[in-house]
């Protein structure tokens, strides 16, 4: 398997993409459990399928084009407003990156880290190790390059992320991905109740960081991507459940300006895992 993820880092992104719809559409028609979920979670949110018809293939191109992100060559990657990352670094503040499960979300730390990461220190993100041997080689050197430093989900890697934070410097964090049990809390989400993250309003409770959030929404024909920064419309609450609540919205916010590139068949509603103790 690993010399097959090799094999298609070679592959040009648009012959990758081209596969990845492929598969997504397979993927849809073979599982109905898939299919059900994601048809009910758009309609949750207000969507027909019509108009999220292109998630479907997006899917599967998020999938197909990760021997490329992890083992490949860079890949082109606008970057959109910029300034609002500017104006934190300027406030002297660290900065909570938060990006749904919305488009190619693995490029949007690579992207930010190599434009800001050599003037402000690398940026810290959760990393949960893959089962399986080999692929939990090849993300371990994937998430850890330059500009980048990966922690493991436990009470370590929060620690690394408040100490980064008041160093001044950034982390990112997927705010729509159902946290263990113990480290979230049931909010709205498009109306339904889902168990949500609190350590994305508590770092930047605790630390005064600024909280930007992106999306990188790749570009048709595999012409590259774009990553879109911006600030939360009002500053972020110190009550925690108000503050969940509010990223929440902003995460709702952020899929409905690209909702043809989220990953509505992800298990948003699912109960959370109970971790084993030590």
């Amino acid at each position: 398997m690993p010399l097959i993820f090799r094999f298609l880092s070679l592959w040009p992104l648009w012959l990758l993409h081209g596969l990845g719809a492929a598969l997504g559409w397979v993927a849809f028609v073979a599982s109905a459990t898939y299919r059900r979920r994601f048809l009910a979670h758009a309609q949750l949110a207000g969507y027909g399928f019509a108009q999220v018809r292109a998630a479907v293939g997006h899917a599967g191109r998020m999938v197909a084009e990760l021997p490329r992100l992890w083992l490949g060559a860079p890949l082109a990657c606008d970057i959109v407003n910029a300034e609002c990352v500017e104006r934190a670094w300027a406030a002297g503040r660290g900065i909570v990156f938060l990006t749904p499960h919305l488009g190619c979300f693995e490029l949007s730390v690579q992207a930010a880290a190599q434009r800001w990461a050599g003037a402000h220190g690398a940026i810290t993100v959760l990393y949960r190790p893959a089962r399986q041997p080999w692929l939990a080689t090849i993300m371990r050197t994937a998430r850890n390059r330059p500009g980048v430093q990966a922690v493991p989900t436990d009470l370590s890697g929060v620690r690394q992320m408040l100490k980064a934070l008041r160093r001044g410097r950034a982390v990112g964090l997927l705010p729509d991905q159902v946290p263990p049990e113990g480290q979230g809390q049931w909010a709205p989400f498009f109306g339904r109740p889902a168990y949500t993250m609190t350590l994305a309003a508590r770092l930047a409770q605790q630390t005064g960081a600024s909280v930007l959030l992106a999306r990188c929404e790749r570009r048709a024909w595999g012409r590259g991507y774009t990553l879109i920064l911006e600030e939360l419309p009002v500053p972020l609450s110190d009550q925690l459940d108000a503050a969940v609540l509010q990223l929440n919205q902003a995460m709702e916010a952020t899929i409905g300006q690209c909702p043809q590139q989220y990953l509505w068949g992800y298990a948003r509603y699912k109960q959370p895992r109970v971790e084993a103790q030590a």
